[in-house]
């Protein structure tokens, strides 16, 4: 290249940025001019007569840019607590990109005594599942058109099956049969080999049921009330299914730190080990409220739920799952949920910074248990309150569904996970 072109060329790009600075140095203008001009209306009495020299059009411009932000920020994260979530701001973009975005087609296919046209019930340890069918067929998400939608529903219900009395073994056949006609009548597993198709489980039925079926397992997202590391879970894949058992006898607890005078507080069945554990270590104990099983309603009228409201720390040890719906209870009811879980992906972890609002320890930290808590100081303690508080809207469902709440934290998980899906 000549010397005479490369001078052209450097010409050129110096006209260019100076075309850039010139625009820049406009738009900064009008925006002090502007701010000048509210400063000179607000504080002076003859503002009135003041004629502006930027035109209307665009003082109403900046002035709507002004109210979004005002807007946005009266919305936003950084209002509430911001170290709540590991990447605030990200969050709450990609939130808003989600709603209006995201599409998800349900399969039409499926006999409705077999698969989960409409919800079995809304109550008890399965309320999760019900909400969430629920829900996604009455949502904006929902595409009749499968070549718009990001991800694939499948509408299978194990816990439907259960129901109606069918065994483990005949629910794998039924639902192997019913992926299998899906693959046969439809294009769309074929392109990802189901990496953008998702099913919904809630408990321990569903988990049994499917896993007999490896092409769903291994390859479809699986959201699930039971995400435990060391049965197959998979944490950049599948979603963490909250279990919330709505609805709630009593209305949610907060701002009564005072009224929070024992220190921690368990009752339930001993059905794992390290209920076992809990019970035999403390259940004697003068600090920690233990008992070694589920209190009985002869006792009085929700007694269980109300120690709740005057507990500091709700101890949480999983069950015949690693889950437990007692940290769902905790957070409803204001008491910081003490999690006592090997190999648990929490619900919205990759949101949520459980650190925040939850005491999390391992299974052998049991023996512990009690000395962890009484390190906590009170300002410790108040901050975790404080937090809970915050989130309680995340592990609330509700018909229809309410911006923020358990719907669609799980609809954000899913929006996630299809950016990794690529055909």
């Amino acid at each position: 290249m000549t010397a005479g072109k490369l001078q052209q060329q450097a010409s050129k790009y110096m006209c260019s940025l100076k075309s850039s600075l010139l625009t820049l140095a406009i738009l900064t203008l009008i925006s002090f001019t502007y701010l000048s001009i509210n400063s000179l209306q607000s504080s002076s009495s003859s503002s009135s007569s003041f004629s502006p020299i930027v035109s209307s059009s665009v003082l109403k411009q900046l002035q709507r840019g002004t109210e979004r932000v005002t807007e946005e920020k009266g919305n936003s994260f950084d209002n509430e607590i911001p170290d709540l979530y590991h990447q605030p701001q990200i969050f709450k973009l990609n939130y808003e990109a989600m709603e209006r975005n995201f599409k998800v087609y349900i399969y039409p296919d499926g006999d409705p005594n077999t698969f989960y046209q409409t919800p079995r019930k809304l109550t008890g340890k399965y309320a999760s599942e019900g909400y969430f069918f629920q829900n996604i067929r009455e949502s904006r998400f929902r595409t009749e058109d499968p070549n718009q939608a990001h991800l694939f529903f499948i509408p299978i219900s194990c816990h439907k099956m259960r129901g109606k009395g069918t065994s483990y073994e005949n629910m794998t056949i039924i639902v192997q049969n019913y992926v299998e006609s899906l693959i046969a009548k439809y294009p769309y597993w074929n392109r990802t080999l189901g990496a953008d198709h998702f099913f919904v489980t809630c408990h321990d039925v569903g988990v049994r049921a499917t896993e007999g079926v490896p092409l769903l397992v291994k390859n479809a997202i699986r959201v699930v009330c039971s995400p435990s590391y060391d049965v197959g879970f998979i944490p950049h894949k599948d979603v963490a299914l909250p279990q919330v058992l709505q609805p709630f006898a009593l209305p949610a607890g907060g701002n009564d730190v005072e009224n929070r005078t024992a220190l921690g507080f368990w009752a339930g069945h001993r059905n794992s080990k390290i209920r076992v554990i809990l019970a035999r270590i403390w259940e004697n104990d003068t600090e920690l409220d233990i008992s070694n099983n589920r209190i009985s309603r002869a006792t009085g009228h929700l007694v269980y739920q109300k120690r709740f409201y005057r507990t500091k720390f709700c101890i949480c040890p999983g069950g015949s799952q690693v889950n437990s719906a007692r940290i769902a209870d905790s957070i409803h009811y204001g008491c910081v949920p003490v999690i006592l879980s090997n190999y648990y992906d929490l619900p919205f972890n990759d949101i949520l910074d459980w650190r925040k609002f939850s005491v999390i320890l391992k299974e052998q930290d049991v023996y512990q248990l009690k000395q962890v808590l009484k390190n906590i100081s009170d300002e410790e303690f108040v901050t975790l309150h404080k937090n809970l508080v915050e989130v309680q809207k995340h592990f609330q469902w509700n018909s229809p569904p309410i911006k923020y709440d358990a719907f669609h934290m799980v609809m954000y998980d899913l929006w996630l996970r299809h950016h990794v899906i690529k055909y």
